[in-house]
């Protein structure tokens, strides 16, 4: 049946104003919740907008009513860093700077460089030695930003960029540049409008509980007193979760003073939520992303409908992959042999 007269143009004013929301920069789609101007330039990729995915069959493992994933590794480098950096260097931009700078373990590199070229600025960016996946340092480098390798671990990294940010030569755009956790706040801001009400918690990985704090904020002016459960790596120093491998959270005081709760997972449990992810619902994410699921697996977050942040791209952090994954098997070029490998002919379906 076909649609008329003023309903048909109510449905088209409807996917009309979908369309703009999807498509508008992030700074415009919330500009009335952010510290921003008529005159802030707006130094944009595509960022935010990112898909919120059921996942009904780890629900259904994790014996929950509803599992709902917020899959921000579709933003433009691949990770929810975009949300924060695009404000930080719009408003970098406004302020006169003449260089961004950083320390990461990888995903906030891949982003500034991203922004920084986007506004024409110079990026820097510092990572501690042997400690970032091949893929995030490729990344980097191909957009244009200085990589420097550190002699010591992210800490020391952030401590000499915070040294060098104090002289006034370049401004930080690590989360602890305020702008950043202004915009990866709007992650809550999504996920509550498409669920048209809080979830029962928040659960997100926990590095140096920068996303945790913005998360909090969010909530606090929404005025929702909804949990959030921060998942970390139970070795901080030497899990394989790059992304995460932070030993001291610049964030700690400010995910405490949130309430949020933190939460410890191992290796072998974030592998296996990791691939269990991949597997039963389709989504790959780097090994750090699959913090919170490891905690809702394992129950350790009450609720009935809950809604998981991914934070990034499996493509960010290969290697690891690579190792795990089953390698492929070698076959001729012969359908019987193809069918007597492939899992439908073993099980008969």
């Amino acid at each position: 049946m076909s649609v008329e007269g003023p309903a048909r143009q109510m449905c088209a004013e409807r996917s009309r104003g979908v369309l703009r929301a999807l498509t508008a920069a992030l700074i415009e789609r919330y500009r009335d919740r952010l510290p921003v101007t008529a005159t802030t330039p707006v130094v944009t990729l595509g960022e935010g907008s990112t898909p919120l995915l059921r996942a009904p069959r780890l629900a259904r493992a994790a014996g929950l009513r509803e599992l709902w994933l917020k899959w921000e590794a579709s933003n433009p480098t691949g990770s929810y860093k975009d949300r924060g950096m695009t404000l930080a260097v719009s408003k970098a931009l406004e302020e006169g700077a003449q260089a961004v700078l950083c320390a990461s373990t990888g995903n906030t590199a891949g982003s500034a460089a991203a922004y920084a070229a986007r506004a024409g600025l110079p990026a820097v960016v510092l990572t501690p030695q042997g400690a970032v996946s091949g893929a995030k340092l490729a990344q980097t480098r191909m957009l244009g930003a200085t990589v420097l390798e550190v002699r010591g671990d992210f800490d020391e990294a952030l401590a000499a960029a915070q040294e060098l940010a104090a002289r006034g030569t370049h401004v930080l755009v690590n989360s602890l540049n305020p702008y950043r956790r202004e915009g990866q706040k709007t992650a809550v801001l999504e996920i509550v409008e498409e669920l048209g009400a809080p979830p029962d918690a928040f659960v997100l990985p926990y590095g140096g509980g920068g996303n945790t704090s913005s998360y909090a904020q969010a909530l606090r002016e929404l005025g929702v007193d909804t949990p959030l459960v921060s998942v970390e790596a139970a070795r901080r120093r030497e899990t394989l979760a790059t992304a995460i491998r932070i030993g001291a959270p610049v964030h700690a005081a400010a995910v405490a003073a949130a309430g949020a709760r933190i939460v410890a997972a191992d290796d072998d449990e974030l592998v296996a939520a990791w691939r269990r992810l991949a597997v039963e619902e389709g989504l790959f994410c780097e090994p750090s992303s699959a913090a919170g699921l490891a905690a809702v697996l394992r129950g350790d977050v009450e609720g009935e409908r809950l809604a998981v942040t991914i934070t990034g791209h499996g493509l960010k952090d290969p290697a690891v992959a690579d190792r795990l994954a089953p390698p492929p098997a070698l076959v001729d070029p012969d359908p019987d042999a193809i069918a007597a490998a492939s899992p439908s002919a073993r099980s008969g379906g």
